[in-house]
């Protein structure tokens, strides 16, 4: 198993944020097999962001044991971690006065961090990150002049450079446009048939994880309220009881993966109400 999260618990102190409410993670167990591309959903504050923070030892657990590849976390090395996990934060850098290539370059240095240039290795595996993504034809302009779906390639290219076991995506699709969103999702996919790359997608978008995911972990309050494929967890009553909201849960046609739509309720004018019936409308979850 590459990753095991055994009886993991974590609380942040009140003294942290004395004016936020308090939040814990509780007692969440789970496991990544290599290979797999397993996606964490849920709503807000329920503990998806301090999860990626305790699987990157940012945070560490006050209870239960996290293990990658057998070894217990807290026994890794930070820069051997930093050879087997890789991590896509959300959003890019606003101002980066580096080019694609330099960016991309700087993926390598978990595996030379005393060096000061870089290897022929090093280049090669930068140019293979680069090619994978799409972007090598961009690798001399200035990272500030790239799109935002090129800056997410680019981004996703250096974390490539690491040659990780597993790769970590938070919110990779927030910001994009359609377009870009499909781009990414099929990036997704490519690495993971093509490289056997592990990936764990942490997303707002419940249909990009039902589409990309092999499974499901649906996070509420700090505790795992379902883990399954994504046909199981994209229940509706459950969507409900986690989300607040009303969903309509659907079928693609095209890959006969769960689609979720949000419901809601059109009242009228408060002077026509009693007069006329309630609306309903429906959207997708972006």
């Amino acid at each position: 198993m590459l990753v095991e999260f055994g009886e993991v618990s974590f609380a942040y102190p009140a003294s942290a944020a004395p004016r936020a409410r308090p939040f814990a993670l509780s007692t969440l167990s789970f496991e990544i097999a290599a290979g797999e591309i397993v996606g964490v959903i849920g709503p807000n504050s329920s503990g998806k962001t301090t999860l990626i923070r305790l699987l990157t030892r940012v945070l560490e657990p006050a209870a239960g044991e996290i293990r990658l590849e057998g070894a217990p976390l807290r026994q890794i090395a930070r820069t051997d971690l930093a050879r087997r996990v890789a991590v896509v934060p959300q959003g890019t850098m606003p101002q980066f006065p580096f080019t694609v290539g330099e960016l991309v370059l700087m993926g390598r240095y978990p595996h030379g961090p005393g060096r000061y240039f870089e290897s022929p290795r090093d280049r090669t595996v930068a140019r293979e990150a680069m090619e994978a993504t799409g972007v090598l034809e961009l690798a001399d302009l200035p990272f500030d002049h790239l799109s935002g779906g090129e800056r997410q390639r680019a981004v996703i290219a250096r974390a490539l450079a690491q040659e990780p076991r597993l790769l970590v995506l938070d919110e990779p699709t927030a910001h994009l446009d359609l377009r870009y969103q499909a781009e990414a999702a099929a990036l997704l996919r490519r690495l993971n048939q093509e490289r056997g790359m592990t990936i764990l997608l942490v997303s707002h978008d419940l249909n990009l994880a039902a589409e990309v995911c092999d499974r499901l972990l649906l996070l509420a309050a700090g505790r795992l309220a379902a883990t399954g494929v994504p046909e199981a967890v994209l229940d509706e009553s459950l969507l409900v009881s986690v989300f607040g909201c009303e969903v309509i849960v659907d079928k693609s046609e095209a890959t006969r993966r769960p689609v979720v739509r949000l419901t809601w309720r059109v009242d009228p004018p408060a002077a026509s109400r009693g007069s006329a019936p309630t609306g309903k409308g429906v959207g997708d979850t972006r």
